[in-house]
């Protein structure tokens, strides 16, 4: 798992540096973003900071990388058996995204009032239609996460214990799919530039966040004690972007 991780990184490094070196055919783009997003009794805000390359002979295209604060919170979130090896039916890099789901093997954590803050560095990418239009994506890499403990129900084979004190996964992690640790965010969007400063994107936003329980735990089929379990969010949203 580790040498993935030390691939991936060291792969999106060395795109990063290429696309410096080559001055002749790129130029750089800074930008902070404000984004708001929401879903099903739940919601989003976002803070980034981006610095991206233009590349290609058009300068199109974008790469780069950042760092973003997301803080996420809702109401009475259902959070189900995280570790891959149970919530999967395949755990390899990358196909587990399209492995069948381990139903039989999840619990679920309803967490009261969940709220978590992960600050995280990120990569990303856009395309440039033209001097107004654009779409692109950004995903999490690795970092941390904090926020509120909160009451939670553990509910098992229709038998339901109550945790008192849930709490935020702390470390965030990119390792595909299921195989993910903590709280990821990532973003398809399309910007609007109003002017050579700002802009405004509208977003579709694939959210992890993970609570921990302290004092019980899941008892797997196979007899693993499990305390990590994960919400999956879709929410859509707005931002804005000021380049500097």
């Amino acid at each position: 798992m580790k040498q993935l991780m030390l691939l991936f990184y060291g792969l999106l490094l060395s795109v990063s540096l290429s696309a410096q070196n080559k001055s002749s055919l790129s130029n750089k783009r800074q930008l902070v973003d404000i984004a708001g997003t929401v879903g099903s009794s739940r919601g989003t805000v976002a803070v980034s900071y981006v610095h991206n390359w233009k590349i290609g002979h058009q300068q199109r295209w974008e790469a780069g990388i950042g760092a973003r604060l997301t803080s996420s919170f809702g109401i009475k979130q259902q959070y189900t058996t995280a570790p891959a090896k149970l919530a999967r039916t395949n755990t390899t890099p990358f196909l587990i995204v399209f492995a069948g789901q381990a139903t039989a093997n999840w619990d679920t954590l309803t967490v009261q009032r969940p709220w978590a803050n992960a600050v995280n560095l990120t990569a990303n990418f856009a395309y440039n239609f033209n001097d107004v239009w654009s779409a692109g994506f950004n995903i999490d890499l690795i970092g941390f996460a904090f926020g509120r403990k909160s009451a939670a129900v553990l509910t098992s084979n229709g038998i339901t214990r109550t945790e008192p004190a849930a709490t935020v996964s702390h470390f965030n992690a990119l390792l595909t799919g299921d195989l993910d640790y903590g709280n990821l965010n990532s973003e398809f969007f399309i910007k609007y530039r109003l002017n050579h400063q700002w802009a405004i994107r509208g977003l579709y936003q694939f959210l992890f966040n993970e609570y921990k329980t302290a004092n019980i735990k899941q008892i797997a089929p196979d007899g693993t004690e499990v305390d990590r379990f994960r919400n999956k969010a879709n929410n859509i949203g707005l931002a804005v972007a000021y380049q500097f």
